[in-house]
């Protein structure tokens, strides 16, 4: 697993949770199967960029700013 791949799952955990989300809703905002949300929390799955962008439009963020928030939190 990657840094990236980590971060990732980790803020869209993050924002999931800080809505009170379980990841059924977002898991059906974002038009994806629950279990494959839990997988790329968990970055034991790659989320394609198509899948990246239903994630930011379900979480009402923009995905560069999705983006952002992961490379915040990369070692240089």
């Amino acid at each position: 697993m990657s840094d990236l791949q980590d971060q990732f799952g980790r803020a869209v955990r993050e924002l999931r949770e800080d809505r009170h989300w379980s990841q059924e809703t977002l898991a059906e905002k974002a038009e994806i199967n629950r279990s494959y949300l839990g997988e790329i929390e968990r970055a034991t799955a790659v989320p394609s960029l198509a899948t990246m962008a239903k994630l930011a439009k379900a979480l009402e963020i923009r995905l560069s700013a999705l983006l952002a928030r992961c490379e915040r939190e990369l070692p240089s």
